[in-house]
């Protein structure tokens, strides 16, 4: 602990974060902004790598302006010393780690650093605010495992941050408002998109119309998308599903067929669609690791927060994604009120009413509208065969969890793992347990994981005693010692 100026740890460097790190330091608190990417911005604001030289990155994106005028911000804070950013930081955990004399809590964040993530660093600080975004929700089919077949977010990341498509001619497909630019971002791109498959039914359009109509800001946006459709001629084929994915070695063909109104595929309208790639995506999940770590409370999926952002967990905060998807002009509003708020509690008072309240009650009932339109398939789970892999980590298919209930009783996710696996391996659970839950009936509950990431057990053996590096938001670093390369975990 150190003399000086509050200490808020931003973790999270996507709207959410970069919005709250900016308005926390213009009151006058220290923020370090951790994040596990090299620039900041998030999967929203992703940038092509400087040594591409794109010349016109603002045509990835829509809402350029917002961004520019976040990066000016943060370069203002980063010149006069108010922020610290650091980048390409991989956080595994957040622990408390003690209690500041006569003040509140003390928070201990651990990362790993670098793209080999072999050396921890401890960052310390008065509040934590937790801005960790959301990760797509998937769900298998027959041949979903095929090269060729990536999810939608990986498609746009791939032609956002590094200029390439993974594909001359693609299929989008899944259900979500994120395929409308997933779509419309690839055939720029001069991707021939031969589909986009929609589950969605049209008439919960109608039906959502009222709540829908409260954010006339999207509207315009999703009528720019439907224009964008026409323009490169994309055939939209609402209520429709993928049945399964064909090809020897890499994807060659996708079958789709029609929804009926009871959410089951029709029979007789399966076709198939020659292409190299298949987008595909239902939707987000929020990331709640680090909050079910440091004990606050989830409400189904999302984390819980008052009115100022606040978690019930005294210290931390928590804004966009993690406490509910919504898209980014709500993480934007969450992370400036969090911040401001963060502020002013460090500095033993109330924050003053943000205008950025309205923003959020307005987005979120868009949000909440949007959650009622957009749904997978109800029967989605009657597609998947028995040899179709659910956990691709240790290769569990989908009639090893069915016996798992049918034969062995099982009627839990926890039971259902422990009797075949599925959620045992490298991402413990979190790509395959939608999976699960869908295909077993089972309830998804929260899982309370203590560590977000995989980690060297040198480095936590080391928890506690000397992480290669101590950071005090705001001093400098200590040198880190060298460090043998750990033993890999991964496949």
């Amino acid at each position: 602990m150190t003399d000086g100026p509050h200490r808020l740890a931003v973790i999270g460097a996507g709207p959410a974060g970069l919005a709250a790190c900016l308005a926390a330091a213009a009151l006058g608190v220290h923020v370090t902004l951790i994040d596990a990417a090299p620039e900041a911005g998030g999967q929203f604001y992703r940038r092509p790598a400087s040594a591409l030289g794109a010349r016109r990155p603002s045509a990835l994106h829509h809402r350029w302006s917002t961004w520019s005028r976040l990066e000016q911000g943060l370069a203002a804070h980063l010149e006069a010393g108010t922020v610290e950013h650091l980048p390409d930081h991989h956080v595994w955990t957040v622990e408390r780690t003690g209690q500041a004399p006569g003040a509140g809590p003390v928070f201990t964040v651990h990362a790993l650093i670098g793209p080999l993530q072999e050396r921890s660093v401890a960052v310390r600080a008065d509040a934590v605010l937790l801005a960790t975004g959301g990760y797509e929700k998937v769900l298998p089919f027959p041949g979903w495992t095929l090269p060729g077949v990536v999810t939608a977010g990986g498609a746009q990341a791939m032609f956002k941050g590094g200029l390439v498509v993974p594909g001359r001619r693609a299929v989008v497909a899944g259900s979500g408002p994120l395929l409308l630019p997933v779509a419309t971002g690839l055939s720029a791109a001069g991707v021939e998109v031969a589909a986009l498959v929609e589950s969605l039914d049209p008439r919960r359009l109608s039906r959502a119309a009222g709540a829908l109509a409260s954010a006339p800001g999207k509207a315009a946006e999703g009528a720019s998308y439907a224009v964008q459709l026409l323009r490169h001629r994309i055939p939209f084929l609402p209520r429709h599903t993928v049945v399964d994915a064909q090809g020897e070695g890499r994807l060659e063909a996708v079958t789709i067929a029609a929804l009926g109104l009871d959410g089951r595929v029709r029979p007789g309208t399966a076709r198939s669609i020659p292409c190299e790639v298949l987008a595909v995506g239902h939707g987000m999940i929020p990331h709640t690791d680090l909050a079910e770590a440091l004990g606050c409370r989830v409400d189904g999926v999302n984390v819980s927060v008052d009115d100022e952002q606040r978690t019930d967990v005294p210290g931390v905060w928590a804004a966009g994604e993690t406490t509910g998807i919504g898209g980014a002009e709500l993480a934007l509003a969450e992370g400036h009120i969090a911040g401001r708020s963060a502020a002013a509690r460090l500095h033993g008072t109330k924050p003053d009413p943000s205008p950025a309240a309205r923003v959020r009650t307005r987005t979120r009932r868009f949000a909440a509208a949007l959650d009622t339109v957009y749904r997978p398939p109800l029967h989605w789970a009657d597609q998947v065969t028995d040899d179709t892999v659910v956990c691709r980590c240790e290769e569990v298919t989908a009639g090893r969890v069915r016996e798992a209930v049918t034969d062995l009783g099982a009627g839990d996710l926890r039971t259902v793992k422990l009797l075949t696996r599925a959620g045992m391996g490298w991402c413990q659970g979190r790509i395959c347990e939608p999976a699960v839950a869908g295909l077993t009936g089972c309830e998804q509950t929260p899982a309370r994981r203590m560590l977000a990431r995989p980690v060297p057990l040198g480095e936590l053996a080391r928890v506690g005693a000397d992480d290669d590096e101590s950071h005090d938001g705001g001093n400098d670093h200590a040198p880190g010692r060298d460090t043998q390369p750990p033993t890999p975990t991964h496949p």
